[in-house]
């Protein structure tokens, strides 16, 4: 659909025809949510919410809370869903306990040691210590001679992986579950549920994990049984055999990294998990499979680290220091751990190779494994189900993560730019990255780059078809004009949610490589509110905090409900190749953790701050040099 609109240029009334803003809508869901099909989330006390429940609660429905049994219900639904259980031991455990096990034949001593694994199982959850029982899943030893291939270090031992011998049958019967709901659920312009499971490959306590999703449905689905870190722990050989099940089936695939904030260095290094380095090759086929990233949920922000970008004061949002492994050893932050030192690397590898294999689109998830999508952080019901109530929380338990409920809060949302809320329309919004991540709120956000946008293009009704029109979205690349030292404009503007806090400022966040081959980066206030100055080195004071710490409420007295902007990068080169994102801040609002204390009646949270400043990052744009 084209419309005709006038825009105001110099002063003079010009028409033109652009496409209509209303082609696309921003979409809000999660592509990380665990049931009780996954190992781990029943291990943790989630024996009841399966794909059904997740559903249900993401639709707006009242459902059962698995562990304290209370009625729920998310304040506000979701537009679209993964339901995206482990494919490791996918359905088993439930099944043991259901006693609905199908088996293979093992022989006497191997059914004799699954009967003694099924016994200490079933033992742990009358007992209540699913979550020790879970450690003997980690891997014990941790440590490492250097960096090299962590698969292949001896130290890469991870007891008990095949307790339960064969288990094909069962994970069949769960997965065709798991599709059914998912067939169920779908409605096509309403709520999309698209399939999808979780590669878990951790090696060495590395958190390597991918989200693997489909906008195919069963007829494709029940074709494969989802691959597991069990078949392999690289992800070249995760990327081969989606390549080899999408040519057996014709089914579609995209895999979407999380959590390469505690990767232990290796989510976004210089060379390959084998150690190899990086080529073309392999530069192609991970922006093949992988176009996005989840940058933010429950167990952390990935987005960076203070020590990586030192100048800019919101870098350390919601830091998890704990590896996924038996007994911690201390976190040790790497570049290659974060999504901003990642695609500065990204352009340096690409001028090397020709290929930039860190050119990526940013999306939020929870990573619950209740089967309750909860960003909200007042209605926020744990990463697993036991972490629901604040005496549970307050009572810690023994994690063999060492972590607990007091160092999560309720994150995050995958946000989508589709043209319907179809699978298709979505699954090709991901693929073309015009998608970005909330840590929770359902701000709208809209950027476009561009060399000659109209001048009050920030204000303008039919912004978002002006952009199109005169611009790039989040994801693309903008294309040099050859003049020398044209600056771009970038087009943004961000919407606080109905029920959600104000905003705090807008900024860009650009990376580049310069002449001497060094990777930089800046973080520039381009929109703000509240009538604040900046500095003369571009400071912004902060917007204040209307928090009241005795009852855990704010006021929207402070910020601004939308902020708009048409930006000139003031430090272009047409020499240098770069990104650019956006990242939006909100006015500061309150942690679950502070809410949580004051019902325990505590000083303070044990762990974690009071408040916290919500924010969005939308995939970047990128700019390559001639």
């Amino acid at each position: 659909m084209m419309i005709k609109t006038t825009a105001l240029i110099c002063g003079l009334a010009i028409s033109m025809v652009v496409a209509a803003e209303s082609e696309k809508q921003v979409y809000f869901g999660d592509t990380h949510l665990h049931s009780s099909y996954s190992f781990d989330a029943f291990l943790n006390n989630n024996h009841s919410a399966d794909p059904d429940t997740a559903y249900r609660w993401a639709k707006g429905q009242p459902v059962i809370h698995p562990y304290n049994r209370t009625r729920v219900q998310i304040n506000t639904p979701l537009d679209f869903l993964v339901v995206s259980d482990h494919a490791e031991m996918l359905g088993v455990m439930r099944a043991v306990r259901n006693d609905k096990f199908v088996g293979e034949d093992l022989g006497w001593w191997a059914s004799l040691k699954r009967w003694y694994a099924f016994r200490l199982m079933n033992q742990a959850i009358d007992d209540d210590t699913g979550l020790q029982f879970f450690g003997r899943f980690l891997p014990k030893n941790a440590s490492s001679d250097g960096h090299g291939d962590p698969v292949k270090d001896p130290n890469n031992n991870i007891s008990d992986v095949a307790i339960f011998g064969d288990t094909t049958k069962t994970s069949t019967l769960a997965w065709h579950d798991i599709v059914d709901a998912a067939e169920r659920h779908n409605d096509p312009g309403t709520f999309t549920s698209l399939l999808g499971w979780e590669w878990s490959s951790i090696p060495l306590g590395a958190n390597l994990h991918r989200i693997v999703i489909t906008p195919d449905g069963a007829d494709k689905g029940k074709q494969f049984l989802p691959y597991g870190s069990n078949q392999s722990q690289y992800p070249e050989d995760l990327w081969q055999w989606l390549d080899d099940t999408q040519q057996r089936t014709g089914t579609r695939f995209l895999a979407i990294p999380h959590n390469s904030n505690i990767s232990k260095g290796y989510m976004f290094d210089d060379t390959t998990l084998r150690g190899q380095p990086i080529d073309a090759d392999y530069a192609r086929r991970r922006i093949k499979w992988e176009p996005i990233v989840e940058v933010t949920q429950i167990k952390g922000d990935s987005e960076t680290y203070s020590d990586f970008s030192p100048d800019d004061p919101f870098a350390n949002f919601e830091n998890y220091e704990h590896y996924i492994q038996q007994g911690q050893a201390g976190y040790a932050p790497s570049e290659a751990d974060f999504i901003r030192p990642a695609l500065k690397k990204g352009l340096a590898v690409g001028q090397k190779i020709g290929v930039n294999p860190y050119k990526f689109g940013l999306i939020g998830s929870t990573d619950a494994h209740s089967g309750l999508s909860s960003s909200e952080e007042g209605n926020f019901w744990g990463k697993m189900a036991k972490d629901s109530t604040p005496e549970t929380k307050k009572r810690g338990g023994i994690s063999p993560v060492s972590s607990n409920g007091w160092d999560m809060s309720a994150s995050g949302v995958a946000a989508v730019w589709a043209t319907e809320n179809t699978r298709e329309a979505l699954y090709a919004a991901f693929k073309r990255k015009e998608v970005y991540a909330t840590s929770g709120p359902r701000m709208r956000v809209q950027m476009f780059a561009g060399w000659d946008f109209p001048e009050n293009a920030a204000i303008a009704e039919d912004f978002g078809a002006i952009g199109n029109q005169y611009g790039v979205p989040m994801g693309g690349d903008l294309i040099a004009t050859g003049e020398d030292n044209k600056a771009p404009s970038f087009l943004i503007r961000a919407v606080k949610g109905p029920v959600d806090a104000n905003l705090d400022r807008v900024q860009v966040v650009k990376g580049w490589v310069d002449n001497s081959g060094q990777q930089q980066e800046k973080v520039y206030n381009v929109a703000w509110s509240d009538n604040r100055e900046l500095s003369a080195e571009g400071e912004l004071p902060d917007v204040g905090n209307t928090v009241d710490l005795r009852s855990g409420r704010y006021t929207n007295t402070i910020g601004q409900a939308e902020l708009a902007v048409l930006w000139v990068d003031p430090d272009f080169n047409s020499g240098h190749s770069a990104f650019y994102y956006t990242r939006v801040l909100q006015i500061p609002t309150p942690r679950n953790g502070l809410l949580d204390s004051l019902a325990l009646e505590l000083d303070k949270p044990p762990r974690g701050p009071k408040t916290l400043q919500e924010r969005a990052y939308t995939s970047p744009i990128w700019y390559q040099s001639q």
